[in-house]
């Protein structure tokens, strides 16, 4: 069974760092792109960023650029989501994604149709003083 977890939410002050990881089972992660996606209270889900599993090319939505960074750990079937500076605007759930093709998560982090083949169920992120 296809399982995609994340973890490492939570809440942080404005200024602070998060690291969200999401761990793959059920596949072999390698063949997959994977990605981060997020939806804040009243508002559409939005991309953040993706990578290649097999060969970490990366892209990042508006979402994503500057302050985050995705990282892929191929042996562990994890991916990781670096958050610095957070804002009270990062605030939302998280949800990590996978998809065997690069492309189509690539479009879906550029505002293009979410149909990515798996999905976690989040992690809430807070950023609040």
């Amino acid at each position: 069974q296809v399982q995609l977890v994340e973890s490492g939410g939570g809440l942080v002050q404005p200024g602070g760092s998060l690291n969200l990881s999401c761990t793959a089972s059920g596949f072999v992660s390698i063949y997959y792109s994977m990605g981060w996606f997020r939806q804040a209270p009243g508002k559409e889900r939005e991309g953040v960023s993706c990578i290649s599993v097999a060969y970490g090319d990366t892209h990042y939505g508006e979402a994503g650029k500057g302050r985050f960074t995705i990282s892929r750990d191929s042996a562990k079937n994890t991916v990781h989501l670096q958050m610095n500076n957070l804002k009270p605007e990062d605030t939302g759930i998280y949800y990590c994604a996978a998809d065997p093709v690069m492309g189509r998560c690539r479009r879906a982090v550029d505002g293009g149709t979410l149909n990515m083949d798996y999905w976690g169920k989040g992690a809430l992120v807070t950023v609040s003083s």
